[in-house]
């Protein structure tokens, strides 16, 4: 039987070392926002088989409904949780802290496993709209060998520390939306000056609605990622709960605005699927402006996964730092970054960019999904326990908090459902998901136990020497 531990985590000098070493430079508010982004969405890159799938008129109501049902419960917990437990390691620390040790270890465990699937698909994305620039760069071992380079590139822009990250996000931001601006643009006029016919609806099947709704569960998803680095921005308790309402209302318009101005223009949706944003820029602007949709595609990809590398890479750290994990994986760097953890899950990430998008998105679902429903049981948990913690935000009262959850799981479930069908080879995705899973439970007691109980063991022996000055 587990047991909780319903206290706070009890200090650690590891934590203090990182909390004083990370006062030298902390993201900003917009930093963070920008770095958010990209950790959601990073555009309108990767929507594409929302609109080949479903149509304009479904697609653009299945981006309008799920930021209600999906996005805005998350971004509403996550604002509540990372204002007033504002740590490294995120939404491991508030289901440790809310459900104990077993279930803390299940949330990272879950959250890390996600990252396998869900960060092969940034490089993939890269690698696509490279191809679009010129088919023989990505021939062969090439497409490995850019994906690959992608991973190296933003580990090696990760050791630069958070603020470097942050700073580079919104850098990013510019360039890659500044296309888009101009295709949303000329969308538009080509609307106004031609009125060709709008082709709202089309003919779509089940399948097609379903591999949407998927994708645009998958474009909205991942708020939750900007809490694991609280300890590294400043005023936490303010700027998480602003950064999340800013970052949504950017991520749902720089999605309906651009797929608004091709419905104007009167671009067919039937043959959408992803990179082909570049073949409309170039109907409606010219191969410039094609030129830098497949420039801004290269940064989408380059963005998103340089942002998640900064949000996974502490949960290692902190589930090391709390002895859940071997302890060198919290080692970090003069820029505060746990350096040995950002090349172990590099090297991890790097096995999984073999697999197709879809599928990889039907397992990332699943493992992720599994995730979140832990994060929001620890809201309503700590709400019971910790009535009286300080929180600066607060999403509601109590009823408010317990359905919070309920969208985000009905969706989970439709999810489960529609990937039913989806294999690995002869494997069942969610068959492989599940196993993937189960290992948690396995992995907690036959390795994250003993180790924590080794570390509470050692700490215990040398706390007479260091506090009373007994014989060694």
């Amino acid at each position: 039987m587990t047991r909780f531990n319903l206290q706070p985590n009890p200090p650690n000098p590891l934590r203090k070392r990182s909390i004083r070493h990370g006062l030298l430079g902390k993201m900003a508010l917009l930093p963070l926002v920008a770095a958010t982004y990209f950790m959601v969405s990073g555009g309108p890159y990767g929507i594409e088989d929302i609109l080949g799938g479903a149509g304009y008129g479904i697609a653009i109501l299945i981006l309008l409904v799920l930021p209600f049902l999906w996005s805005l419960p998350t971004a509403l917990m996550v604002g509540e949780l990372a204002s007033a437990i504002p740590a490294d390691g995120g939404f491991y620390v508030w289901v440790r802290r809310a459900m104990g040790p077993f279930w803390g270890f299940q949330e990272g465990w879950l959250s890390l496993a996600a990252s396998i699937f869900d960060m092969a698909i940034y490089p993939a994305l890269f690698v696509s709209y490279l191809g679009k620039l010129d088919p023989s760069l990505t021939a062969g071992w090439g497409r490995f060998g850019w994906a690959l380079l992608v991973i190296v590139v933003c580990a090696a822009w990760n050791l630069l520390g958070a603020p470097s990250v942050g700073n580079g996000s919104m850098v990013l931001f510019v360039l890659l939306l500044s296309p888009f601006a101009v295709l949303a643009w000329l969308g538009f006029w080509h609307g106004f000056a031609f009125h060709p016919a709008v082709q709202w609806t089309q003919a779509h099947t089940q399948g097609g609605i379903a591999i949407a709704i998927q994708v645009a569960m998958w474009n909205y998803m991942g708020w939750d990622n900007a809490a694991t680095v609280a300890d590294e921005v400043e005023n936490p308790q303010r700027n998480y709960p602003r950064a999340m309402v800013m970052a949504t209302i950017l991520v749902a318009v720089g999605y309906l605005i651009p797929l608004g101005a091709m419905a104007a223009a009167g671009i067919s949706a039937a043959s959408f699927s992803t990179g082909d944003w570049v073949d409309v820029a170039v109907v409606l602007g010219g191969p410039l402006l094609g030129l830098a949709v497949v420039a801004g595609g290269a940064m989408n990809g380059l963005g998103m996964f340089n942002a998640l590398v900064l949000s996974y890479t502490r949960v290692p750290m902190a589930m090391a730092e709390d002895g859940m994990l071997p302890k060198i994986l919290a080692r970090c760097n003069r820029h505060r970054v746990p350096w040995v953890s950002v090349l172990l899950c590099g090297t991890a990430w790097a096995a999984a960019l073999s697999m197709t998008f879809e599928r990889l998105i039907s397992i990332d679902l699943v493992l992720y999904g599994s995730s979140l429903m832990l994060e929001f049981v620890a809201l309503v948990v700590l709400r019971l326990r910790e009535p009286g913690l300080n929180r600066p935000f607060k999403a509601g009262n109590l009823a408010c908090a317990c359905a919070l959850g309920v969208g985000p799981a009905v969706l989970i479930g439709y999810a489960l459902y529609a990937a039913r069908a989806e294999k690995i080879g002869s494997i069942s995705a969610l068959v492989l998901a599940a196993v993937v899973a189960l290992l948690g439970p396995a992995v907690y007691w036959l390795m994250a136990a003993p180790l924590a109980r080794q570390r509470r063991a050692a700490s215990t022996a040398i706390e007479p020497v260091v506090e009373y000055g007994g014989e060694s």
